[in-house]
């Protein structure tokens, strides 16, 4: 496979906010130095570190797309999940520093110099890192086929469903979410410290931002614990893939319905009962007719059937809530 090919099957988001927090960490960091804000300092880390994140996150997810194999029958879906468990591991260890940069700011606070530029700098990053978590927001939409369109429906849509998202993109909606108010506190730190000579609040902006990055690395991480573990699909998702089933008219109930989320692909495993009289040779033609039409379906991976005749019981009756 060449590398064109190999990167296409990354996701979308990561590699926007890979690209666009390079250039974010680049332009901070130079502010930084000229400057010598804490607060400065503080986002040009958390820049530099959802660069690495995403960049990271995006070839895990692009690994991820592998086809199974013989020796990884399920293929490789949960790859993306120790991927962005590395991830987690590089916010926190961000975010440690950036706490112990404001303690420091706190205890020993000092005047930066070019406020303009620091002004300057932060009213581009939120720009950026809006237009990422916008983007973000999208994908979000498209991945939850909620058909979303316009700005207020998109946010709307995105905060609803972003559980049911795939784990790069759910990280880039975390992550930005938190770089964009990131950004608006430390122009805020910057401004006020400025102006009423309280030269401390500089490091309490770069304290907040550092206790941000602790709560986005738990939430991340709990997230894609489980997803490594392997855990059972969104209730909206089982409602789905059941309907599918039941769609086709030879099938009358679902004995049993289990469905494991692997990454961004689902793994199907039920018990379908059909209509009494059928030849084995007649229900085995349904039972490839099902799966193959689960297949259509560009969320679903893998789905394995059983078939049984009907024992006149209605067993599905719905998702229990």
């Amino acid at each position: 496979m060449s590398l064109i090919n190999f990167l296409k099957r990354g996701n979308k988001s990561s590699g926007i906010a890979a690209l666009g927090n390079t250039i974010l960490a680049i332009v901070k960091g130079i502010a930084a130095a000229l400057s010598g804000s804490g607060a400065m300092m503080a986002t040009t880390l958390h820049s530099l570190a959802d660069a690495l994140n995403q960049g990271f996150v995006f070839i895990g997810s692009a690994l991820a797309e592998r086809a199974p194999t013989k020796r990884f029958p399920t293929g490789f879906g949960r790859v993306i999940n120790l991927f962005v468990l590395i991830a987690v591991i590089v916010i926190s260890i961000m975010a440690y520093e950036t706490l112990h940069k404001g303690w420091e700011l706190i205890k020993h606070p000092k005047e930066s110099t070019d406020l303009l530029l620091n002004v300057g700098v932060m009213l581009f990053a939120v720009l950026i890192d809006g237009f990422i978590l916008y983007k973000a927001m999208k994908e979000i939409a498209h991945e939850t086929r909620s058909h979303a369109k316009g700005v207020r429906i998109v946010v709307k849509t995105a905060f609803k469903n972003v559980g049911l998202a795939s784990p790069p993109t759910r990280l880039v909606f975390y992550e930005d979410i938190i770089a964009t108010f990131g950004a608006l506190l430390a122009l805020v730190s910057i401004l006020l410290a400025h102006f009423t000579g309280m030269y401390f609040l500089d490091g309490v902006g770069t304290l907040l931002i550092g206790i941000l990055l602790v709560g986005i690395a738990i939430k991340i991480g709990y997230e894609n614990t489980l997803g490594l573990i392997g855990v059972a699909a969104p209730i909206e998702v089982e409602e789905r893939v059941a309907s599918i089933i039941l769609s086709d008219p030879d099938v009358v109930d679902i004995n049993k319905l289990r469905i494991l989320q692997e990454g961004r692909k689902y793994h199907v495993e039920s018990y379908i009962e059909l209509k009494e009289g059928y030849s084995l040779a007649v229900a085995d033609d349904i039972k490839f007719r099902v799966r193959d039409l689960l297949l259509q379906d560009q969320d679903i991976g893998d789905v394995t059937l059983g078939i049984l005749e009907t024992d006149k019981v209605q067993t599905w009756k719905g998702v229990e809530t």
